[in-house]
């Protein structure tokens, strides 16, 4: 079995896979202080409420934005599953042409998005991903990356608006029922909502009138759900699509993980 880690700004994904299918997904928030026996303690737990075995573990790979949460995800795996981890890195074999500027700035899940998207639902395309920042991630039709936009996502603009506005309360995102708010809660709902629609909306129409054809535009991330609900221009809705990339990125490197031996982050558990 494969198991996936998608580690990124505000929480780790851990699935494991068995070929077929997957046969669970563990969410966990982002931590830095976090260690592999923390690791261990909560996620070997819930294997045994699936009935999950670890030993049967033979493979893992591991895709961060975070990077100093790799060194403690890397041991995790060595020491409690007995497995190397495979890194997703520029030196891998992605079999996918970057065609921008700096291909080592780019981050490892738009990578993968762009990767999965491309398997699983044809070129030319768009993948928005609903993450701590909300990425649009473009592919044309001969297959390549071409880049795309980074936008703040909606919890940082919830956040901002209840740091910069005392009277204005914390609250979680949800759609409203009308766009005019007759109290401060609904026209903050609102705003923060359908706000978001129209710059996800204007986004994917100018991207899209700079594209050589007519894109297929997928939605994941962990909000996606709820904003494929308020605009039609969202043809698919993959929530697992980055969990996708990273086990398509595993069967694709099937040899042997490079030689890596980090040293422990500076400042951390000093």
């Amino acid at each position: 079995m494969l198991l996936v880690i998608d580690a990124g700004n505000t929480n780790i994904v851990f699935a494991v896979h068995d070929g077929k299918s997957w046969l669970g997904q563990w969410r966990i928030s982002t931590n830095e202080a976090r260690t592999a026996d923390e690791y261990a303690a909560w996620l070997l737990t819930l294997f045994d409420r699936l009935g999950l075995d670890a030993k049967k573990i033979s493979r893992a790979i591991i895709g961060t934005v975070v990077p100093v949460a790799l060194y403690e995800l890397r041991r995790f795996c060595r020491e409690w599953l007995d497995v190397v981890p495979l890194v997703a890195n520029a030196r891998l074999d992605w079999g996918i042409d970057v065609l921008v500027e700096n291909p080592n700035e780019l981050g490892a899940d738009r990578r993968l998005n762009g990767l999965a998207g491309r398997e699983f639902y044809g070129t030319p395309l768009i993948v928005v991903d609903f993450g701590t920042a909300t990425t649009f991630d473009v592919v044309n039709t001969a297959g390549q990356f071409c880049g795309g936009a980074i936008a703040p996502g909606v919890n940082l603009s919830i956040d901002a608006l209840h740091r910069a506005a005392a009277r204005l309360p914390r609250m979680s995102i949800g759609r409203p029922t009308t766009a005019i708010g007759r109290n401060t809660s609904v026209a903050m709902r609102s705003g923060l909502f359908w706000g978001y629609v129209g710059l996800v909306e204007g986004l994917i129409r100018r991207i899209s009138d700079e594209m050589d054809a007519k894109p297929t535009v997928i939605a994941t991330g962990g909000l996606a759900p709820l904003f494929s609900e308020g605009t039609p221009l969202f043809d698919v809705l993959a929530p697992d699509l980055t969990l996708d990339g990273l086990r398509l990125l595993a069967d694709r490197n099937t040899g042997p993980p490079l030689s890596y031996s980090p040293e422990r982050p500076q400042g951390i558990g000093q």
